[in-house]
C-alpha cells in the first residue's frame, strides 16, 4: 500500500494543483512580492542536499546549502503573515552544479529549463507548493532565464589572433546542459557548430556595444542564439511546461537587456499551436491574469535617464510595440540607495518619481525594491531607520512592491541563509515574526492593502530638499482619495514651512502612519492653515502619511504671518554671511529667533534684537557648495508655537579648496604586498584597473576632497558611479581622536605600523559606504554612517573624486593631523576571492588568507 501512495504522489500532486481555489480577481497592481533564493531559505528535506558532486557545503558561499521546495512549504505562514500577497523564488530548474570556482545553487545556471533540481525537490513538491500558495489567495513567481545556461565553454584567443573553445573540464556533474538541443555546445564538433544553437563568441568586454550584449558570453555564460526559430521553440515548450503542470502565475525575465525585444515579442506571442507564446498559452489554460516582468540592471545618476529609457524600451520598443508587461524599476533602486541610506539630497528622489511618471508607460506594474541578490543588502551600509524609510518608499509609490528575504529580519549579509544550518545563518533560524522590521512591514502592507491610493494612485511631488538630506513630501491620487507622505531623511530635525498638500483652506486629513526613526510616534491628524498650507516639525528619520477627510473641513488653524524679509547686508563681518529681518515691534515680544537652513534650524546662531529688528552672523564655516543657493528663513517661536515666519532668502555659495598634499604612487605596482599576485583572468580587469599611479588631497576648512588616478578606469558593466571591476578602501584616522582600530575587516590585513582608524570608506561601482570603527572586526566593517562620500569618476582622466560629508568630519576645526591610506581589490558581497592561481574573479598568486590589497599607498598626512 506504501507503494502504490508513493506511486500516486504526482498524480495526486497535480490534482491539488488542478482543483479551482478561492481567489479573487488578479490585479498585478495589488501584489507584494517576497523574493527568496530558495536554497538559502529553509530545508523542508535534508536527504536532497548532497548530490554527491562536491557540490554542497553550506560552510561555503559558493556552494549549495540546503534550502527546498519543502523548506518554503512549511514556511507559508512565516511569508503570508508578514503581509505579502505573492512568493518569487529564483530558477528551480536543474542547474550547472559547480564551474570550477563557484555553484549554481542561485539557479541561473540552467542545465535543463524543465526538470527540478534535485537539491530543491521534485515537479511533485513544486506542484504542492503551487497548490498551497492557491489556497492561500496567494501568486506564485518563477524566475527564468533565456540569455544563456551555463559556463560549460569558453572561447579564448589562440595567441594569433584566432578563436580556440574550450570546454570547462571542471564542470560537475556533466559538461554539457541535459537537455536537447543545449546539449550541442562542443564547438569542436563541425554539427554542433553548425547547429547554430549558442553564439559562439568571447566574453562581453562593453556593455554598451549593443552587439556584445545581445551576442557575447556574460561572465562566461555560454549565450544562447534566440534567433534560431529551434531555440526560440523549444525555450517557449520549456516554460510553457510550467505553466501547464504547475500552474505559476508569473515569470520574471533575468538578464532581459541581452536579448532582443522581437525574441520576448515571439515567446510571449507566438501562435503556435504545439509551442505558443506565454501569453497565448495563458489564455487557453483559462489564465489571463499572466505576468511577466524583466530585470534591466541600469542606474541614473541624478539628472540622467538613459537608464531609464533603456528599461523602458523592454516595455515599449522603438516603434511603440509592447514588448514586456513589466520591468524591475532599477533606477528607482539606485536612488533610493543614494538618498535614504547614503544621505543624498531628497531631490533626487523627487526628480525619479516625476521622471517615472513622465517616462515610463506602466510604472503601476514596475515591480520595486531597496535590495535583492545581486547587490549590497541595504543594511550592507545603510541604517534600519533609513530602511524603514526606503520601504515605506515604495509601499507608497506606484510599483509592485517586493521584500528580499531577511530584510525583515535585519540581514546585513547578501545571500546569508534564513535556517540554521544554512550559509551565514550564525547557527540559529531567522524566522522570528516579532522581529522589529518584520512588525515594521506588516505596518507598511496593511497600509498599502488598505487603501487603493497607493496600489493605483498617481504621485505628485510637493517639495524635497535640494542641499543635504531632509524633508520630501508628496501627495497621491486616485478617485476621491487623497494621501500625503512626508519624511525627514536627516539624523536631525526639520522644520517643513509653507507645506501646500492643495486640498484648500482648512482642509484636515487623518492620520496613518507615524514613525520615527525605529519607534511608533503618537498619530495625530493634519489641519491646513487660511492658505491651506501646513508647517511641519519633523523629528530625525521620521515618516508621517495622512489620508485627506473630504468631509472634515474645519475653521483654517491660525497661520504664523509671513511678511518679515530676510535680507543680506552689503557690510561683511570676516568669516560670516550676515543677514537682518526688520520686524514689527508687536511681533518682537516674547519671541524666540532662529535661523533655518534647507529646513534646519542652525545651531549656534545668535540674533541681536534691535528697535524693530533682528541680525546675527551666519558662520561662513557652515557653508556647503551650492551653486543654486541654500534656502534660508527666519523663523519666530512662542513657546512650542511657530508664531513668525520670514520669506526664505536663497544664498547662493561655492568654497575654495586648496591643494595641499599631491602623491605619486609608483606605476605598474598593482601585485600585491609582496608583488606576486596576479589579476583574475577575466578581460576587464585590464592592466591598470587596480594600479594606483597618484593621489591628491584638498581641503577646504574642515572639509576633505579626494582624488585617485588609476592607470585604467573600467566601465565595462556601466555602473552606477562610473567605473568597475575596481573597489577603493580608504582608511582615516581623525586628529584628536581616542584609539581606533589597526584590522582591515574583511581584508585579512592589518593598517601600517602607527597607524588606526577612525572611519573606513568602501566604493566600488554600485555601492558606497563609509563606516565608523565602533563594532568593526575581521569579519563586520563597522557602524554605518548616515551619509556617503560624493563620488564622480572621469573615465577620460582615469580618475575617481571622493568628497567626505560634512557631518563625518564635524567637529575638526581644520584637518591638520589628519590620516589616509588607500587600498585598491575588487568587491562583490565581499572582497574577491585569492587563491594560488588566477581565475576568473578570482586575483592568483596568494593563498585564501591572504591579504586583500592589490596596491595601496603610504600613510599620508594632511599638513
Amino acid at each position: 500500500m506504501r507503494f502504490r501512495t508513493l506511486l500516486l504522489a504526482p498524480v495526486l500532486a497535480a490534482m491539488v494543483w488542478s482543483a479551482p481555489a478561492a481567489r479573487p480577481a488578479l490585479d498585478w497592481r495589488d501584489q507584494i512580492l517576497y523574493f527568496v533564493l530558495t536554497d538559502r531559505f529553509d530545508d523542508g528535506n535534508p536527504r536532497n542536499n548532497d548530490q554527491g558532486a562536491g557540490e554542497y557545503d553550506p560552510s561555503d558561499r559558493r556552494r549549495f546549502s540546503g534550502g527546498d521546495l519543502a523548506g518554503l512549504r512549511r514556511r507559508l505562514d512565516y511569508i503570508q503573515a508578514l503581509g505579502v500577497t505573492g512568493l518569487w523564488i529564483s530558477p528551480p530548474v536543474l542547474n550547472q552544479w559547480w564551474n570550477g570556482s563557484y555553484g549554481g545553487y542561485h539557479g541561473y545556471w540552467a542545465s535543463d529549463f524543465r526538470r527540478i533540481d534535485p537539491h530543491l525537490g521534485t515537479s511533485a513538491d513544486y506542484r504542492l507548493l503551487a497548490g498551497d500558495l492557491r489556497r492561500r489567495g496567494m501568486t506564485l513567481v518563477q524566475d527564468i532565464v533565456l540569455n544563456h545556461t551555463g559556463d560549460y565553454f569558453r572561447m579564448v584567443p589562440d595567441g594569433q589572433g584566432r578563436p580556440l573553445w574550450q570546454a570547462n573540464t571542471q564542470s560537475r556533474p556533466t559538461g554539457a546542459p541535459r537537455q536537447a538541443p543545449f546539449d550541442r555546445n562542443d564547438a569542436r564538433n563541425p554539427r554542433h557548430f553548425r547547429a547554430g544553437i549558442y553564439h559562439w563568441t568571447p566574453d562581453v568586454i562593453d556593455y554598451g556595444d549593443r552587439q556584445q550584449e545581445l551576442r557575447y558570453q556574460m561572465s562566461g555564460l555560454d549565450d544562447l542564439n534566440t534567433e534560431n526559430p529551434r531555440v526560440r521553440r523549444v525555450l517557449r515548450q520549456s516554460y510553457g511546461h510550467w505553466l501547464r503542470s504547475v500552474g505559476v502565475d508569473a515569470f520574471r525575465l533575468d538578464t532581459a537587456f541581452y536579448v532582443p525585444q522581437d525574441f520576448l515579442q515571439d515567446f510571449l506571442d507566438n501562435p503556435d499551436p504545439q509551442a505558443p507564446g506565454m501569453r497565448v498559452l495563458a489564455q487557453r489554460l483559462g489564465r489571463p491574469e499572466f505576468f511577466m516582468f524583466g530585470e534591466g540592471f541600469a542606474m541614473d545618476r541624478p539628472g540622467e535617464t538613459a537608464g531609464m529609457r533603456k528599461i523602458e524600451s523592454y516595455v515599449r520598443d522603438a516603434q511603440g510595440r509592447p514588448v514586456l508587461p513589466g520591468m524591475l524599476h532599477f533606477t528607482l533602486y539606485g536612488t533610493l540607495g543614494d538618498v535614504f541610506a547614503r544621505g543624498q539630497p531628497p531631490i533626487e528622489l523627487a526628480d525619479r518619481i516625476r521622471q517615472t511618471m513622465q517616462l515610463h508607460s506602466r510604472p503601476h506594474w514596475m515591480p520595486t525594491f531597496v535590495d535583492n541578490h545581486d547587490v549590497d543588502r541595504f543594511l550592507a551600509g545603510g541604517t534600519p531607520a533609513a530602511l524603514r524609510q526606503a520601504l515605506a518608499a515604495i509601499m507608497t509609490l506606484p510599483g509592485i512592491p517586493v521584500i528580499y528575504y531577511g530584510t525583515e529580519q535585519g540581514f546585513r549579509g547578501q545571500r546569508d541563509a534564513m535556517f540554521a544550518a544554512g550559509y551565514g545563518s550564525g547557527g540559529r533560524d531567522h524566522f522570528d515574526p516579532s522581529a522589529p522590521l518584520y512588525r515594521a512591514l506588516q505596518q507598511l502592507t496593511a497600509l498599502r492593502r488598505g487603501h487603493p491610493v497607493f496600489t493605483r494612485g498617481y504621485p505628485h511631488v510637493l517639495q524635497a530638499q535640494s542641499q543635504s538630506a531632509g524633508a520630501i513630501a508628496w501627495r497621491m491620487d486616485h478617485e476621491t482619495q487623497s494621501a500625503l507622505v512626508v519624511m525627514n531623511t536627516a539624523d536631525h530635525d526639520v522644520l517643513l514651512d509653507g507645506l501646500t498638500p492643495g486640498w484648500g483652506a482648512g482642509g484636515r486629513a487623518r492620520s496613518l502612519l507615524s514613525w520615527q526613526g525605529n519607534a511608533i510616534m503618537a498619530t495625530d491628524d493634519l489641519s491646513l492653515d487660511a492658505r491651506g498650507q501646513v508647517h511641519l516639525s519633523l523629528p530625525a528619520r521620521s515618516v508621517r502619511v495622512w489620508l485627506r477627510d473630504p468631509q472634515g473641513m474645519a475653521a483654517p488653524v491660525p497661520q504664523p504671518p509671513s511678511s518679515l524679509a530676510l535680507v543680506r547686508p552689503s557690510g561683511q563681518t570676516p568669516g560670516c554671511v550676515d543677514l537682518q529681518s526688520e520686524i514689527a515691534p508687536a511681533r518682537q515680544e516674547g519671541l524666540r529667533w532662529e535661523l533655518v537652513r534647507n529646513g534646519r534650524v542652525q545651531d549656534g546662531v545668535r540674533w541681536t534684537e534691535t528697535a524693530g529688528a533682528v541680525e546675527a552672523c551666519l558662520p561662513q564655516e557652515e557653508l556647503d557648495d551650492a551653486p543654486e543657493g541654500h534656502r534660508l528663513v527666519l523663523a519666530g517661536w512662542k513657546g512650542p508655537q511657530l508664531a513668525a515666519l520670514s520669506e526664505p532668502l536663497i544664498l547662493p555659495w561655492q568654497r575654495p579648496w586648496q591643494t595641499v598634499l599631491d602623491h605619486h604612487d609608483p606605476a605598474g605596482d598593482d601585485r600585491g604586498p609582496e608583488g606576486r599576485y596576479l589579476r583574475p583572468l577575466d578581460p576587464p580587469y585590464a592592466q591598470g584597473t587596480l594600479d594606483l599611479q597618484r593621489v591628491t588631497l584638498q581641503t577646504s576648512g574642515n572639509r576633505l576632497r579626494l582624488q585617485l588616478q588609476l592607470g585604467h578606469l573600467s566601465q565595462v558593466w556601466k555602473p552606477a558611479n562610473g567605473f568597475d571591476h575596481l573597489a577603493l578602501t580608504v582608511y582615516v584616522q581623525l586628529p584628536g581622536r581616542g584609539p581606533g582600530l589597526a584590522l582591515m575587516p574583511l581584508q585579512h590585513a592589518r593598517l601600517p605600523e602607527g597607524m588606526h582608524w577612525h572611519q573606513r570608506l568602501r566604493v566600488h561601482g554600485w555601492s558606497n559606504a563609509l563606516f565608523t570603527h565602533e563594532g568593526a572586526s575581521e569579519h563586520h566593517e563597522g557602524t554605518p554612517w548616515p551619509e556617503a562620500a560624493r563620488v564622480q569618476a572621469d573615465p577620460r582622466q582615469r580618475s575617481i573624486t571622493l568628497e567626505w560629508p560634512r557631518s563625518a568630519l564635524h567637529g575638526l576645526r581644520d584637518l591638520r593631523g589628519l590620516r589616509l591610506y588607500v587600498t585598491t581589490w575588487d568587491y562583490d558581497n565581499g572582497y574577491r576571492a585569492l587563491a594560488p592561481q588566477a581565475g576568473p574573479f578570482v586575483v592568483g598568486g596568494g593563498t585564501s588568507d591572504g591579504p586583500r590589497i592589490m596596491d595601496d599607498t603610504p600613510v599620508l598626512t594632511v599638513p
